[in-house]
C-alpha cells in the first residue's frame, strides 16, 4: 500500500507524515500561520498540501521552523535565519558525509 494510503497510525513514529495543520504547527510552535508561510515563501520548509490545498506540517519541519524561530527570537531577520538553517543543514551534511569517508577508508585500511 502506497504511504499517501497508509493507515495513520503506521505513520505515528514517521518524522516526514505531514500530521499537523497549519493553526495546530502555529500553536506547537507558539507562533502564527503568518511566520510558518514566510518560512514556505522563503523556501525553507515546503509544507505539503491535503487535497482541499491546506498546508500540513510533519515533525520534521516543526523542528526546522522552531529553529527558525529561536534565531528570530534572538533578533536574526527572518531570511537571514532560513538560510543560517540551510547552512547548519550542510555542514551537517559534510560532516556525516566526512566520517562515512572516514569510516570506509579505515575499514579499507585493516582489509590489507
Amino acid at each position: 500500500m502506497p504511504a499517501e494510503n497508509a493507515p495513520a497510525a503506521g505513520n505515528l513514529d514517521d518524522d516526514d507524515y505531514p500530521a499537523y495543520t497549519m493553526g495546530r504547527a502555529a500553536d506547537v510552535l507558539g507562533t502564527t500561520p503568518a511566520f510558518l508561510r514566510a518560512l514556505g515563501e522563503a523556501e525553507l520548509i515546503t509544507p505539503l498540501r491535503s487535497e482541499g490545498g491546506h498546508r500540513r506540517y510533519s515533525r520534521r519541519q516543526l523542528r526546522v521552523a522552531a529553529r527558525a524561530r529561536e534565531l528570530v527570537d534572538q533578533g536574526t531577520p527572518i531570511e537571514a535565519a532560513c538560510r543560517i538553517i540551510s547552512l547548519e543543514d550542510q555542514l551537517d551534511d559534510a560532516l556525516r558525509a566526512n566520517r562515512d569517508m572516514r569510516r570506509r577508508l579505515g575499514e579499507r585500511g585493516t582489509d590489507t
